[in-house]
């Protein structure tokens, strides 16, 4: 892709579905009872990352929610386990 074409897209950041991955993840971590540092080390992702993460610093890849899951011991839908508030939902 040539450098004129990335600035035409548009990058996503919703921060309140963000905001909700970010406790659902940190709940499931201390429910396991996990450090940050042990999370990483199960899910070959960075400590670093995963602070980046809970703090919705980043906008994580699917790839790396998988790895996060996988980590945990845990289904992908239980990190998606949370709601919307009820003004973002389209009727």
């Amino acid at each position: 892709m040539e450098k004129n074409d990335s600035k035409s897209r548009k990058l996503i950041f919703d921060e309140e579905g963000l905001k909700l991955l970010a406790k659902r993840l940190k709940e499931v971590r201390s429910e396991k009872g996990l450090t940050q540092e042990e999370l990483s080390h199960r899910s070959e992702i960075t400590l670093s990352q995963i602070a980046r993460i809970e703090t919705v610093k980043t906008n994580p890849t699917v790839s790396t929610l998988f790895k996060l899951a996988r980590g945990l011991q845990v289904s992908p839908k239980e990190l998606f386990d949370f709601e919307f508030s009820a003004s973002n939902k389209k009727h």
